[in-house]
């Protein structure tokens, strides 16, 4: 940014200068040409961010809030959050598995559709191992909790795709030392082509 913002600033005051002190052939569409294409390339940028940022949101939406604990012979309401390793759960027609976890009774057809990309219903039956976030479709299941917190299979792929996002990959790396590069030649060439034009112009004035 610091060689496109020289570039500007040269083409700016020296386009101006032409037009109200000096003659000379002005910039100013090459200078608006040069701020079109850095904005196109800035909201190119912001979508793919904005686009990986809702995409995140609704892996969160995903994640279910509440679950009904069997706890002594009773069913209990309680967060996810407060959910612990071997508790049972139950889980209604149409409701999401709170967290990852085996059935323990029951047997029904799992939705995991947006977590796996199953694009159909998985039998799920007792000793089967069960997602959190996925929806239960048909009948009731006992679910055994096994996994919680960090450790469930969403959590996970919310963390890896918010890990995806922040880092960066070598192409990236690669294209900002490249700039750094061009940054440093372009100046270097600048100042040594400006110091050649002054002094062979010193040198016809001093000649003549």
């Amino acid at each position: 940014m610091t060689l496109i913002a020289m570039a500007i600033s040269v083409a700016f005051f020296y386009s101006a200068t032409t037009v109200f002190f000096t003659e000379g052939v002005d910039f100013f569409w090459e200078l608006a040409t040069l701020i079109d294409v850095m904005l196109l390339g800035h909201w190119v940028e912001a979508k793919s961010i904005m686009g990986a940022s809702r995409a995140l949101e609704e892996l969160v939406k995903i994640i279910p809030t509440t679950a009904y604990l069997i706890k002594n012979g009773e069913i209990i309401d309680v967060s996810v959050s407060e959910l612990k390793i071997n508790d049972v759960t139950l889980v209604r027609l149409g409701e999401k598995i709170p967290s990852n976890g085996v059935v323990i009774e029951g047997s029904s057809y799992v939705n995991e559709a947006f977590l796996t990309g199953e694009s159909k219903p998985i039998s799920k039956t007792v000793d089967d191992m069960v997602i959190g976030g996925a929806i239960n479709s048909e009948g009731i299941l006992h679910v055994k909790i096994t996994k919680t917190g960090e450790e469930n299979y969403l959590a996970q792929v919310i963390d890896l795709v918010r890990k995806a996002q922040m880092s960066r990959s070598r192409t990236q790396d690669l294209a900002n030392r490249a700039a750094a590069l061009l940054l440093y030649e372009a100046l270097i060439a600048g100042i040594i082509t400006y110091t050649t034009c002054m002094f062979l112009f010193l040198n016809i004035s001093a000649s003549q």
